[in-house]
């Protein structure tokens, strides 16, 4: 469990938690040296996959914002090396809200503006951030792969999907990874089936808000038998949890968020928390 995951089809190996650096980004963002030493942090922590989206920002205005935060952390010469961004195109970004448009058009200029906004030449994993349902999810895919033939991108992913959204984007275009809301208390995406199809079929699943994300994790962490085992293991419960994901599959990849260091220096620990087989069942068993 503990060991760094090799990425499908991929000489890439990752360590078994990324970083979702959305948190970074919000309106209620951390100032930009805070944000700054969050991925250093995490990058000195050994990971080396962060998980980003052009729309993960203030408002319309300020678009690219994490992709522009990310590509200066790794400005610096010690975090070049062997870093895996990986970004996403489909939604567009209002004062208050996100809209889907996965159209070819605007998924195309979405991903320009991410090469720009990351400074780089090719971004190693793009991923469809929802279907749209105005539009056929082929074309959507049809896109994505014409920027990978282009170069511009190297791999394909997609997020906020079902099986069958799976299966028809596998018609189209290879698919890398498949991103979904997944943590202890939110698991559709094992009762739906998506997780089995992922692991049956050679894909990561990254598990996005894995401890309950922006607004739910203080909450999560308050549960009475979280807290108990958190004692047990003398760890944190949002260890607890990232860990509980990591024992469920070999093809779950969680991505925590933080916005404070001492955050990402806690969820990147949960690697050396091994639950036993009782304590998983007790989980499963009781919080559901």
């Amino acid at each position: 469990m503990n060991n760094n995951r090799r990425l499908p089809d991929s000489t890439v190996e990752v360590f078994p938690i990324g970083l979702g650096a959305m948190p970074l980004s919000l309106a209620n963002r951390p100032n930009e040296s805070q944000a700054l030493d969050v991925i250093n942090t995490f990058i000195d922590g050994g990971g080396n996959f962060i998980d980003t989206a052009n729309v993960y920002c203030a408002d319309e205005k300020d678009v690219g914002h994490n992709e522009r935060l990310i590509a200066k952390a790794l400005s610096k010469p010690d975090n070049v090396q062997d870093i895996i961004v990986a970004s996403k195109g489909g939604l567009r970004r209002s004062k208050s809200d996100w809209k889907v448009d996965a159209s070819p058009e605007w998924l195309r200029a979405s991903c320009e503006k991410s090469l720009q906004d990351l400074n780089s030449d090719s971004i190693f994993l793009y991923q469809l951030h929802a279907p749209d349902p105005d539009i056929l999810l082929t074309e959507s895919i049809g896109e994505l792969a014409k920027l990978k033939s282009e170069g511009k991108i190297q791999h394909i992913g997609l997020s906020n999907v079902s099986v069958e959204h799976i299966e028809l984007a596998l018609s189209v275009a290879h698919i890398m990874s498949v991103q979904n809301r997944c943590n202890l208390f939110e698991r559709q995406s094992f009762n739906n089936g998506v997780i089995e199809f992922c692991e049956n079929n050679n894909i990561t699943f990254i598990a996005h808000s894995p401890v309950g994300g922006h607004y739910q994790h203080a909450q999560r962490s308050e549960n009475i038998l979280l807290k108990k085992l958190a004692e047990k293991y003398e760890v944190s419960a949002y260890q607890i949890m990232i860990a509980w994901l990591l024992h469920k599959s070999s093809s779950i990849f969680p991505i925590p968020g933080a916005s404070k260091t001492i955050s990402i220096k806690d969820s990147i620990q949960a690697v050396k928390v091994e639950l036993n087989k009782e304590d998983m069942q007790i989980l499963e068993a009781t919080i559901n």
